[in-house]
């Protein structure tokens, strides 16, 4: 793929639409959202939420709340514990962050009694399209973990590979980025960065081709590579970005979306199902690739 609008015409073409569970939908933009991809054949959802609040905002985007299955729940955790509970109990197969705070909708999902866990790290994965830019890009995590430890960033890899893989890379190039792409003691995503790619030599890390570190420049530009002696695969190639913290990832995110006018599309994997999880400045375009995103992934697992 080269523009996430192909996302939304390969989600089209699946043969079951998948349901969504939106929690606390009561959110103008959301509703925006869920009823576009609707419209384009994706999803079916169930509001779980605010009646009253949901029909006003219906009502002012001129939504047919008919076509949707509509929960009544006006405090926003019992909405959300429900809208979980939903996916639980497999009505719903997907989830959607709708008007609920981020560690609310998490805390809910973690519960032991939802069984939505896996054992492997939760973890938001970003697609990015960016005009400047000639192929998508994958940036993990740029939102959910803070500090991820090495396992950590060892499952953001499979995780990431998974979104590559409905765009159609079956074998991605991963780069492992810090500030610098020379192995330094006085900075732990420098060793981190070794460690994995000799892991990924010995063959621990399959189903990537894995190398770092890497600074952004020699990740993303072959000819800053080749300025700089950084050879293999990965050198001015890097199908995904992995980040070393939060902190670097959320700004390379909000860079390329309000300084370089990408596009996005992002979703939580690593939980049972997939979940919508996008920012409260995102628009309506970017909430719809991530559901059309999110219902790829829900179908291959």
């Amino acid at each position: 793929m080269k523009k996430l609008s192909e996302l939304v015409e390969k989600a089209k073409s699946l043969e079951k639409k998948m349901r969504i569970s939106v929690a606390v939908a009561q959110d103008e933009v959301v509703l925006e959202a869920v009823e576009d991809a609707r419209k384009n054949g994706i999803i079916d959802a169930t509001f779980v939420g605010d009646q009253k609040e949901i029909e006003k905002i219906a009502k002012k985007l001129n939504i047919d709340l008919s076509n949707y299955e509509v929960i009544n729940e006006p405090e926003e955790l019992e909405a959300t514990r429900k809208a979980v509970e939903l996916v639980h109990t497999y009505h719903c197969d997907l989830l959607m962050k709708g008007k609920v705070h981020t560690a609310d909708l998490l805390h809910a999902v973690l519960d032991k009694n939802f069984n939505l866990r896996t054992g492997k790290t939760m973890n938001h994965v970003g697609i990015f399209e960016v005009p400047s830019y000639d192929r998508l890009l994958i940036i993990t995590d740029a939102a959910m973990v803070i500090a991820p430890t090495l396992e950590q960033k060892i499952d953001s890899i499979y995780n990431a590979t998974k979104v590559a893989h409905v765009i159609g890379i079956d074998i991605p190039k991963v780069a492992i980025l810090g500030a610098v792409e020379t192995v330094s003691p006085a900075m732990p995503a420098t060793l981190d960065a070794a460690l994995i790619a000799k892991m990924y030599d010995r063959k621990q890390i399959t189903g990537a081709i894995v190398d770092g570190p890497f600074a952004l420049d020699n990740a993303v530009s072959e000819e800053a590579a080749r300025h700089k002696g950084i050879g293999g695969p990965v050198a001015g190639h890097a199908d995904i970005l992995l980040v070393p913290d939060i902190e670097a990832g959320n700004i390379l995110y909000k860079g390329l979306i309000f300084i370089a006018k990408g596009k996005l599309a992002g979703t939580i994997v690593g939980a049972r199902v997939p979940i919508v999880l996008t920012s409260r400045a995102d628009d309506a375009e970017t909430r719809l690739y991530s559901i059309a995103l999110s219902a790829l992934l829900a179908k291959v697992g």
